[in-house]
């Protein structure tokens, strides 16, 4: 049986989550990562993404991130997200808004490296609409 560690899903608005947890799958930039109680020390950044919590009790819940960072200690995770709900509560909406939103940054940016930046963040949100969305 798998130790617990504690899993905190913060964002902006609100602590999303806050209990113990078995495992945490977490999209990070450089690929998924499992973490799980004992994990060395890290931290990485998040790309936009789904959170797989498998709680103590055997409970698995998924959430949508847009980014942030996730602090990584043997004892715990700490995730702090740019913005995140409940995958049942995001509509399909928000994330065609949010698409539609860095298309518009995208032909107002000048710098290549914004630009690269914005169409990677594009990919990353249609992929995403692909995850969601598969009704």
């Amino acid at each position: 049986m798998a130790d617990n560690f504690n899993f905190e899903l913060v964002s902006p608005e609100r602590l999303l989550l806050s209990e113990m947890v078995t495992e945490v799958v977490i999209p990070a930039t450089e690929g998924e990562m499992t973490v799980m109680a004992h994990h060395a020390p890290t931290m990485t950044t998040i790309k936009p993404g789904i959170v797989s919590v498998r709680s103590a009790n055997g409970k698995k819940q998924d959430y949508v991130v847009f980014g942030g960072f996730a602090d990584i200690l043997p004892t715990g995770c700490t995730l702090l997200a740019e913005s995140a709900v409940i995958v049942q509560d995001l509509s399909k909406d928000e994330l065609t808004l949010r698409i539609d939103a860095a298309k518009t940054e995208l032909d107002d940016a000048h710098h290549h490296e914004q630009k690269s930046r914005l169409e990677h963040y594009i990919m990353e949100l249609t992929h995403l609409q692909g995850v969601v969305n598969k009704d």
